[in-house]
């Protein structure tokens, strides 16, 4: 029996309703990935983030590093 290897997923940060709900306001459709794609940036804004605080030598992240 072969192993799968487990996807590793990344924990939802954002309201997936609210997000719709966002879009919907526009005047437009909301397509099924666009919650992923939303939590993918998300997580990569605040990876950056952190990144930039601890640069600057801080274990604090603030509004400014985003």
């Amino acid at each position: 029996m072969a192993k799968k290897k487990a996807a590793k997923s990344k924990e939802v940060l954002c309201v997936g309703s609210k997000v719709k709900e966002h879009i919907r306001s526009k005047d437009m459709m909301c397509s099924a990935d666009v919650l992923e794609a939303v939590n993918d940036c998300i997580h990569g804004c605040l990876d950056r983030a952190v990144c930039r605080a601890e640069a600057n030598g801080r274990k604090t992240v603030q509004a400014r590093d985003l």
